[in-house]
């Protein structure tokens, strides 16, 4: 990976991924976070699993990030980026909402 597309995975995750660590540390925390996602080998789902690499990856000053960080990094953004077309009528309490969040985006956040 090429320091091209670094910048560009860094940049639109920065933007997609827009609730800070303590937003998502404190939504990670909540039933309603656990309780959507495809569920692999274990009780946490995917999504809730995401949640947590990325508030590993925010708690990194940039240079430190690896080159699986920003694989995940891009993997948040493809699936922030695809799930966001799927925008139901009602956002507020739904799984979509609630998934996304799970992957570090607020769909309400301006």
């Amino acid at each position: 990976m090429d320091n091209d597309e670094k910048k560009d995975i860094y940049d639109a995750f920065s933007d997609l991924a827009n609730m800070s660590v303590s937003e998502l540390e404190k939504w990670l925390d909540t039933d309603e976070s656990k309780s959507v996602g495809q569920k692999k080998d274990s009780d946490e789902s995917v999504g809730h699993k995401s949640g947590e690499r990325i508030v590993e990856i925010k708690g990194k000053k940039k240079g430190d990030l690896t080159d699986d960080d920003y694989k995940h990094m891009q993997k948040v953004v493809s699936y922030i980026k695809r799930h966001s077309a799927q925008r139901p009528k009602e956002v507020k309490g739904s799984d979509w909402e609630y998934s996304l969040k799970n992957w570090g985006n607020d769909p309400e956040k301006k």
